[in-house]
C-alpha cells in the first residue's frame, strides 16, 4: 500500500485526522442545511436555494483544502523533498551560465556566418595555393640539385 512506505506514517495519522475534520464539517453543514431549510419554508425557498448553495461551495472548498493539506502533507515526508528544496538554490546557483549560455547562442548565427565568409574565401584561393606549392617544390628540387652537384664536384675532384 501507498501509506505502508517507510517515512509515511506520519501521513496516515494526517489523513485520519483530516477525515475526522472533514466529517465534523459535512455534520456542521448539514446542521446548517437543515436550520436554513426550516427558516426558508415560511419564506418560498429562496432562502433554501442559497442556503444549498452555500453548502456546495463550501464542500468544494472542504475538498480543495484537503487536497491541498494532503499534497503539503506528501511532499514534507517524501524522501525527495530534500532534493526539491534544493532546486531553486541550484538554479539561482547557474543563473549566471544560463544568461552566458543565452548569449553565446544569440552570437552562433553571425559567428557561422563569418566561418562560412572564411571558408568560402580559403575555397577560391586554392588554386593559387597550388601555384604557391608547386613553386616551393621546384625551389626545393633546384636547391637539392645543386646542393647534390657540389657535393657529387667535391667527390670527383678528391
Amino acid at each position: 500500500m501507498l501509506l505502508s512506505r517507510p517515512g509515511w506514517t506520519g501521513l496516515s495519522l494526517s489523513l485520519s485526522q483530516l477525515k475526522k475534520k472533514k466529517e465534523r464539517k459535512q455534520v456542521g453543514a448539514k446542521r446548517a442545511m437543515a436550520t436554513s431549510s426550516a427558516s426558508g419554508r415560511g419564506s418560498g425557498g429562496g432562502t433554501r436555494e442559497g442556503g444549498a448553495k452555500a453548502i456546495v461551495a463550501d464542500q468544494i472548498s472542504q475538498a480543495v483544502q484537503s487536497t491541498s493539506n494532503l499534497l503539503h502533507l506528501m511532499q514534507q515526508s517524501s524522501p525527495s523533498q530534500a532534493r526539491l528544496t534544493m532546486l531553486p538554490k541550484k538554479l539561482l546557483a547557474k543563473t549566471a551560465t544560463i544568461g552566458n549560455t543565452g548569449r553565446v547562442l544569440e552570437e552562433m548565427p553571425r559567428v557561422i556566418s563569418a566561418l562560412d565568409a572564411h571558408v568560402e574565401t580559403s575555397l577560391q584561393s586554392v588554386p593559387h595555393l597550388q601555384t604557391v606549392v608547386q613553386l616551393l617544390a621546384n625551389m626545393e628540387s633546384n636547391q637539392l640539385n645543386s646542393l647534390s652537384k657540389v657535393h657529387f664536384g667535391r667527390e670527383a675532384s678528391d
